[in-house]
């Protein structure tokens, strides 16, 4: 069983909040906030604000509450997948791509109120809790939970627990 950590972090600028594209394999790609896998020996504040500056250049002054969390099983896919997503309190800086894993492809200021359309036909355990959040359809904190059928990731079967 294949096991990540991951944090995500939530930037605003007025009503626009922080999106990257990233690239992933057979050439799709997914829109989430910026963040990513937390390396051994990292707290996930640490290795929040390590990827957020590493995919968008930006350096996070501080992060206030934890916003959510999410948990992904996919036992036919052998995964385990833990998401702290946390929001900032202040940032600096220029947007600048420099991923190092070359995942991140694009960043941008997106309006929230165009949040819907942007993660359409994304992943439900990307999409609905960030939209939820944003929307103040759960409180801040709120585990969400989510159970992945399948292997194949055009036909997955997910179902929110």
């Amino acid at each position: 069983m294949r096991n990540w950590s991951v944090g995500g972090g939530i930037l605003f600028q007025g009503n626009n909040i922080l999106m990257v594209n990233n690239s992933r394999r057979g050439g799709r790609t997914d829109w989430s906030t910026p963040g990513g896998v937390i390396d051994d020996g990292e707290t996930v504040i640490e290795g929040l604000t390590r990827e957020v500056r590493e995919e968008t250049g930006l350096a996070v002054t501080g992060w206030s509450a934890l916003a959510y969390t999410v948990s992904v099983k996919a036992p036919d896919m052998d995964w385990d997948l833990k998401v702290e997503v946390h929001l900032a309190n202040g940032h600096e800086g220029e947007i600048v791509i420099d991923d190092p894993d070359g995942i991140v492809i694009a960043a941008e200021w997106v309006d929230t109120k165009d949040l819907p359309g942007l993660l359409n036909g994304q992943q439900p355990w990307l999409s609905e809790p960030l939209l939820e959040f944003i929307d103040k359809e759960v409180e801040p904190g709120h585990a969400f939970a989510y159970c992945v059928s399948g292997r194949d990731i055009n036909t997955l079967d997910v179902r929110r627990l």
